[in-house]
């Protein structure tokens, strides 16, 4: 499996810092991922829903410690990518 894209749209708010939408193989995508400053720092939020009892479930994730940071790695550098561009400008 290969990140081929990473979209990232920067927001301007407390806690939500960005979206982010990416690309598998160039023939995946998900959409709808957050990136969040938690009490610990910048994360990946997948994307989710909200169930009848009031709880999330995450709509995709992945399920394993090496692909999370795989994956968040590259969407943070990315989000930081962005984020030096707005202030260039």
């Amino acid at each position: 499996m290969e990140i081929t894209e990473i979209r990232v749209t920067l927001r301007n708010d407390d806690k939500l810092k960005a979206f982010a939408t990416m690309t598998l193989d160039n023939c995946f995508v998900v959409r709808g991922m957050k990136i969040i400053k938690g009490a610990r720092g910048l994360f990946v939020a997948m994307p989710n829903r909200r169930k009848p009892d009031g709880t999330y479930q995450d709509l995709v994730h992945p399920i394993n410690r090496k692909t999370r940071d795989l994956m968040e790695g590259q969407i943070l550098a990315k989000y930081h990518e962005e984020l030096e561009k707005t202030v260039l400008t």
